[in-house]
């Protein structure tokens, strides 16, 4: 959904535009070391070589939407990704296999498929960011996850010196999580997406959206009216970019819900839960409501620091109200980690990229 913001996130800057603030969705961040702009996949992979060559480091930055950078910026070379084009590479009555360069509006990318009838990423409409950031955080929403319709992800590979094509299984995915976090071995140039040719959405998982649409988990609706609920539904909880609505001045999502043992679980007494699984061990998971968590603790919605906040809207955003600055975030986060922890012995953990900063 572009508005003036989005848009400026994808420019390509000049000579004064050396804060990294103005190419997150929060706006905070300080300068960068050297800023270079990449339309090309090749040219996004030779100043990456470069720069590992010489020992310099390197930030990826394309929709700006996961990252928290700190207030001394990042003294490295900051490689902003504007790689465009979706393109079929494989087809079948069935299905369709969509190639999407990193660089790529993640949300035009998924009116892209609804408008062409490919099923299977409508529940993900509405997240700000790139194509190529999706596998790295397995982003998901409304009960999907992009895990569930990658079939590749072409990387190259820093270490190797070489442009690899990675299966699901060597992308390791999980919630909220992949190969691809936490390390600066990879970068993203495209990604393939499967996705049924069909007019009506992947069967409905999340509850909350079922309800919306008047149905009940499992049913199918049209493509278009799956996305434009989902969209309502981010609307409403302030996580659909808007230039004037402080409350979307985030990264979303702050922290992860935790997923913790059943035996953990059972002594915290009654509270909402999924079923997570087993863990390695064997032993059975339990995944928690993050934001009734913090919420029960004793920080609703609106709590505020110093120019930092809350959402009005969601629990689980933390809002730049415009005179923030990334160390007062993150001093709001620990205090809210801080206060659940004691309420309940349970640790919450940050979904977004700390790029030269600590929680």
């Amino acid at each position: 959904m572009p508005d003036a913001f989005t848009d400026h996130l994808f420019d390509t800057p000049s000579a004064a535009e050396s804060s990294l603030a103005a190419y997150t969705t929060l706006r905070l961040g300080g300068p960068a070391g050297t800023l270079t702009t990449a339309l090309h996949a090749d040219e996004a992979v030779e100043t990456v070589r470069a720069a590992s060559a010489a020992g310099r480091p390197v930030l990826v930055l394309a929709g700006g939407s996961n990252v928290v950078i700190g207030d001394a910026g990042f003294p490295g070379e900051t490689l902003l990704l504007r790689t465009s084009g979706i393109e079929v590479v494989a087809e079948d009555p069935r299905s369709v296999v969509a190639r999407v360069a990193a660089g790529e509006t993640w949300d035009d990318f998924v009116r892209y498929a609804v408008t062409n009838g490919w099923s299977g990423v409508e529940c993900l409409s509405g997240i700000p960011g790139s194509a190529g950031a999706t596998p790295i955080q397995n982003v998901g929403a409304y009960g999907q996850e992009v895990a569930h319709t990658i079939e590749a992800v072409r990387a190259y590979d820093r270490i190797a010196d070489e442009i690899r094509v990675m299966t699901p299984v060597e992308c390791a995915f999980g919630y909220r999580t992949s190969v691809f976090k936490h390390s600066d071995r990879y970068l993203v140039l495209s990604v393939d997406f499967r996705l049924e040719r069909s007019g009506s959405s992947a069967p409905i998982r999340y509850a909350e959206l079922a309800r919306s649409l008047g149905g009940e988990a499992g049913d199918r609706v049209p493509l278009a009216l799956a996305r434009d609920t989902v969209l309502k539904l981010r609307a409403g909880k302030g996580m659909v970019l808007d230039p004037e609505d402080r409350d979307t001045w985030s990264v979303g999502s702050f922290f992860t819900n935790p997923v913790i043992p059943e035996d953990l679980f059972r002594t915290l007494g009654e509270m909402p839960h999924w079923p997570a699984g087993a863990g390695p061990a064997g032993e059975s998971l339990v995944k928690l409501p993050a934001a009734w968590l913090i919420e029960q603790a004793g920080f609703p919605k609106g709590f505020a620091g110093e120019g930092v906040a809350i959402s009005g809207k969601h629990t689980l955003a933390l809002t730049n109200r415009g005179a923030g600055t990334t160390a007062a975030l993150l001093d709001l986060a620990r205090v809210i980690r801080d206060g659940v922890r004691a309420r309940f012995g349970v640790e919450l953990h940050p979904e977004p990229v700390l790029v030269n900063c600590e929680f």
